[in-house]
């Protein structure tokens, strides 16, 4: 059990190791020959380019200018000085709205802390339940007396947690309520105010019904000119060019592994490079490496010819799906926001992701096949989530003096020192966990990815959801439910069954301590290493040593990331649910998380300025989930108060809590009715009236050409050779072609095979289109 001086050792040494990350963090952003990582936003945009020092001047890789280094914290009141209005147009919307999320919480948190520590903490101070308890080998510390374990039993002092939780909830709600407001009012200004992009005019289509008489890209042609004639303007077909694209991934890799030995050749003269041929160049037949990647490109180059005139002439390579665009922005509302055909599973229509969020891998999905793949990740990641809390709790049962000394007695010693024990107690478990949880976001995003969702800001949706999901299971009950079974195993043991209650609800308050080491590791030296980006570092370094032969291969070597919302976010929510669950129990947790965000808020919003590459713009689509998992933090926070109360024999007061979920469940729908739709549905009135301006301004539009490339997939357009020119001029072949199917004329109800489509044809259309 940590005591006071333990956290203190950890404080220490995280405080320690931030200041570490944040001095080398400020030495190496002033050095000229670092530039491109600390900067990259800049060098991308066009703002800011290489410096024009002669290439042997040592000014060009070392700052020599002493003042610069006394100013060295000056990043931190830069990254504050850009107004929010700049930074949207900076960085984009979903970039700010994610900022606000840090300052939801010091809104929230530092209102609280000031209520709880001037009236909590000396309610549950002034009592010595801890001292007088008489439960065989219990533990707790002097951090445990500062929280409601104690309060004596039955004490009408837990009248006062009751009203601050009211205190506590209606603050919160409040804050939510006006923060919701606010990010639903910028989503729909910056809609409104945002430049033309392609997915205002388009839809997805998907699970377009077979037709044997005509193609997909002749079927969604009639259906939408027949059913939203006036506003139809184009569409484009979607093929399966998934293995095109591994093709010219692998060919991207050997390039880079000819430029490599290439430079080395050309530094080195006298000798040629040779490499293996068999796994990582370690095995196999030795061979020159030159000859043997150029000869490896020219295989590939044969392979991608023939591959791409396979998804040229193969109709199997095209998918039952297409973008469709429309000559309104109004005209794709309306079709993105109602149901297509009499069938519901046929014709399905969807706001199209922007061209640089579409994941393309996943449109080669057919659409039957996402409920299976849902299903079986859903399976899969229940036992993901409930099997690795036997390692976790494992682990950290060792990262403690007595799990120490069972495994390793020989040690007993040594981890008996002060010193070393307050490190273990206060710092280990912290750090334990954090390494645990280190690669688990891959495996969300692989388990996102196989369940086939179009869009890179969709799958990192629900990665984050299931971060989330995790991270209550594991890391919020099971660090309270198996640590405490843990820590207090023998009174278990020993006690009678009539006293279980009474050891579990002294008990679960002492896991805060766990948790405060846990957020100095995370949050504190965490985000201090994030700004340091030292994998990016080094990363731009090797290619910039090995790869880099042109100005354009230093730009594709900067690779600083995005912001990462399926990692982030769920981070920021833990802070959350911890914050709102030990507010009313453990007040000494708040000063922590309070540091947290005050000092994540500084830290992204340089990352965000200067650092992060934007991959996509949603206009802040996730809003509702982060809304709904702080309301997920506040009823649960309410359930433990209130089991903690019928624990600690306040059965009389309990009750009174009971309203509070309610209320709390009663708001969020009234948020979810009120804001939400904002989120999920574009208004027609916007829409219409961005139209009539666009109309007014630019009369003389050709927006058909505008639109005609956009939805192309990109490894098509990623050679600007012959071939993919006359590919992208098929592709974009939008001659009407007439209908070929003779029951659409001559019988009044649809085909078998058509049945999603209208009945028949007006005769309008018939005389339109006549039979060649």
């Amino acid at each position: 059990m940590a005591t006071i001086g333990d956290v203190g050792v950890s404080a220490v040494i995280n405080l320690l190791g931030a200041f570490i990350f944040l001095l080398a963090f400020a030495i190496l952003r002033l050095q000229p020959f670092n530039d491109r990582v600390y900067f990259s936003k800049w060098y991308r945009t066009g703002l800011r380019s290489s410096s024009m020092l002669p290439r042997a001047s040592v000014r060009k890789f070392v700052n020599l200018d002493y003042r610069s280094y006394l100013r060295f914290l000056n990043w931190m009141p830069e990254a504050m000085r850009m107004p929010e209005l700049e930074l949207i147009d900076h960085a984009g919307l979903d970039s700010a709205v994610y900022l606000r999320i840090y300052l939801l919480g010091l809104k929230i948190f530092v209102p609280i802390a000031f209520l709880a520590w001037s009236i909590l903490i000396p309610v549950n101070w002034t009592n010595s339940t801890l001292d007088r308890v008489k439960l065989t080998n219990f533990t707790s510390s002097d951090i445990d007396k500062l929280s409601a374990s104690n309060v004596p039993l039955g004490s009408n002092r837990f009248w006062t947690h009751i009203v601050l939780a009211y205190a506590f909830t209606f603050w919160t709600c409040y804050v939510l309520l006006k923060e919701y407001e606010t990010v639903a009012s910028m989503r729909l200004q910056f809609i409104a105010s945002e430049k033309r992009r392609p997915d205002q005019f388009t839809v997805l289509v998907r699970n377009v019904p077979p037709d044997p008489d005509e193609s997909v890209s002749e079927s969604v042609e009639h259906f939408f000119l027949v059913n939203h004639g006036d506003n139809y303007l184009t569409q484009q077909v979607v093929y399966n060019a998934n293995k095109l694209a591994k093709l010219v991934k692998k060919m991207s890799r050997m390039h880079n592994w000819l430029d490599y030995y290439q430079l080395k050749y050309s530094r080195n003269s006298s000798r040629r490079p040779m490499t293996k041929t068999g796994f990582l160049g370690r095995w196999g037949e030795r061979v020159d490496a030159i000859d043997h990647y150029t000869s490896e490109i020219e295989k590939l180059s044969k392979e991608i010819v023939e591959e791409r005139a396979r998804v040229w002439k193969d109709p199997k390579s095209i998918m039952p799906a297409a973008f469709v665009s429309f000559k309104t922005r109004w005209g794709a509302a309306v079709c993105a926001q109602t149901q297509q055909s009499r069938n519901p599973t046929l014709w399905l229509t969807e706001w199209a992701p922007e061209p640089r969020d579409v994941y393309w891998e996943n449109l080669a999905i057919p659409y039957v096949h996402l409920t299976i793949r849902r299903l079986i990740m859903a399976v899969a990641f229940f036992f993901l989530t409930f099997f690795f809390m036997i390692p976790i709790t494992f682990v950290q049962s060792l990262a403690s003096i007595e799990g120490i000394e069972k495994a390793a007695p020989f040690l007993k010693p040594i981890i008996e020192r002060d010193f070393i024990k307050s490190v273990i107690e206060g710092f280990s478990p912290g750090i334990v966990l954090k390494l645990f949880l280190s690669f688990l976001p891959t495996i969300l995003m692989i388990m996102s990815k196989f369940e086939g969702f179009n869009s890179i800001s969709s799958l990192e949706r629900r990665a984050a959801t299931r971060y989330y999901l995790f991270n209550l299971v594991n890391v919020f009950l099971g660090s309270i439910i198996a640590g405490t079974a843990l820590d207090q195993l023998k009174t278990f043991l020993k006690q009678s069954a009539t006293e279980y209650h009474k050891t579990i609800g002294v008990a679960i308050p002492m896991r805060a301590t766990f948790f405060i080491t846990y957020i100095m590791v995370d949050g504190w030296a965490g985000i201090a290493a994030e700004i340091l980006m030292l994998k990016p570092l080094i990363i731009y370094h090797l290619k910039n040593f090995f790869l880099v032969k042109t100005e354009k291969d230093r730009e594709e070597a900067m690779d600083p990331g995005s912001i990462g919302f399926d990692t982030g976010e769920p981070q920021i929510q833990l802070y959350f649910l911890l914050g709102l669950v030990y507010a009313a129990v453990t007040p000494m947790l708040i000063p922590f998380i309070i540091i947290f965000f005050g000092f994540a808020y500084v830290v992204f919003r340089h990352q965000i300025i200067n650092v992060y590459n934007q991959e996509y713009e949603s206009a802040a689509a996730f809003w509702p989930d982060v809304h709904g998992r702080v309301i997920t933090a506040l009823v649960i926070s309410q359930i433990c108060l209130m089991g903690l109360l019928a624990t600690k024999a306040a059965a009389q007061s309990t009750p009174f809590l009971i309203a509070l979920p309610v209320l709390t469940l009663w708001f969020h729908r009234f948020c979810k009715a009120r804001y939400e739709p904002a989120f999920v549905r574009y208004p027609l009135q916007e829409a219409m009236m961005k139209d009539t301006l666009e109309r007014a301004r630019e009369p003389q539009l050709n927006l058909k050409a505008y639109l005609q490339n956009a939805y192309i997939h990109p490894i098509f357009k990623a050679d600007e050779d012959e071939d993919d020119e006359e590919f992208i001029n098929k592709l974009n072949e939008s001659v009407l072609v007439p209908t070929k199917r003779q029951s659409r004329r001559n019988m009044p109800a649809p085909s078998k095979i058509s049945a999603g489509s209208s009945p028949s044809l007006p005769e309008a259309v018939v005389r339109e289109y006549p039979e060649p």
